[in-house]
């Protein structure tokens, strides 16, 4: 098994369930003879979750101008829009689980569907304000706002928006109208990332006694010194690149991590791109240019068994 500092390097880069410790959940805000509403009731199968039929645009932008169309990941939904001199970005998504001591309780003033309260985190505050909608089962989905101007200032506007997000995704709730996405047949966002991950050419890089550990959200899974996510993000013009597992792959690094990405065009949408990011962690020292050669050996047993 990974030992604990190696635990928490995997939980810092990728957001799991897997990587929280149970706690209770928070009590609800019900009425006499409502039922308390669990994330599943509400959301429906998680990894078809389209997060930004939660964002209600007309109350999360007000009257500030939408910069383009929010980005639909398969974990979250990103909206960006200008109000006045600056820019916000708001981020619906992922949804969490387990102990988080940034949490805090939070008196949120607008109406909630039976059995779902709002935490606040304490995490970043004095340049993000980030709100948990959170359900009767203790299942968080995470609401954030930062802002081009960084400045403590601002943090009642980001926190107006944050709020004003809330509002807006506890209305889609109560109404029933949450979302669902539209994949193609092809689309990776069809893929239970940790099947890829459960083969015995993995032993070496991820450990010989890990099992995969799937997230919440049913995109992203660590086994080991490996994850895996999958995403959806711009299509932007790419660094050097070579191949790997019959795919044109970018071999980054980003501290402890050396991480093999590679993308796939989504059909009708030339701006967006689907991504696979593997990342292997070194431990115990291990030199960059040995933690990249597992994670090309890794790239290359996954990355064949993607559509």
């Amino acid at each position: 098994m990974p030992s604990k500092r190696l635990s928490a390097a995997l939980c810092g880069l990728f957001l799991t369930a897997a990587c929280s410790t149970p706690e209770p959940a928070v009590a609800p805000s019900t009425t006499a003879g409502g039922e308390a509403l669990t994330a599943s009731e509400a959301l429906g199968e998680y990894s078809s979750l389209d997060y930004c039929s939660l964002v209600d645009q007309r109350k999360v932008i007000g009257g500030g101008n939408a910069v383009k169309p929010p980005l639909t990941s398969f974990e979250f939904c990103r909206l960006e829009f200008v109000e006045g001199a600056n820019r916000y970005t708001v981020t619906t998504g992922p949804i969490t689980s387990g102990q988080d001591p940034n949490n805090q309780p939070y008196e949120y003033a607008g109406p909630l569907p039976e059995g779902v309260s709002v935490q606040r985190s304490t995490f970043n505050e004095d340049t993000a304000c980030t709100r948990l909608l959170t359900f009767a089962d203790g299942i968080r989905l995470s609401i954030a706002v930062t802002s081009d101007d960084t400045a403590p200032a601002d943090q009642a506007d980001r926190c107006r928006i944050a709020d004003a997000t809330v509002d807006g995704a506890a209305g889609v709730i109560g109404a029933r109208k949450v979302g669902r996405l539209n994949l193609d047949q092809r689309s990776w966002g069809r893929v239970a990332p940790c099947a890829p991950l459960d083969q015995h050419e993995l032993d070496a890089a991820a450990g010989p006694e890990t099992k995969p550990a799937p997230a919440l959200s049913g995109h992203s899974c660590i086994r080991g010194k490996v994850s895996f996510a999958l995403s959806v993000g711009a299509d932007t013009t790419p660094g050097a690149t070579e191949a790997l597992g019959g795919r044109q792959v970018q071999v980054t690094t980003s501290g402890a991590f050396c991480q093999v990405t590679t993308h796939r065009p989504i059909p009708g949408t030339p701006d967006r791109v689907e991504q696979a990011m593997l990342s292997v962690v070194g431990v115990d020292g291990a030199p960059e240019e040995a933690t990249c050669a597992a994670a090309r050996e890794v790239a290359v047993a996954v990355f064949p068994k993607l559509p």
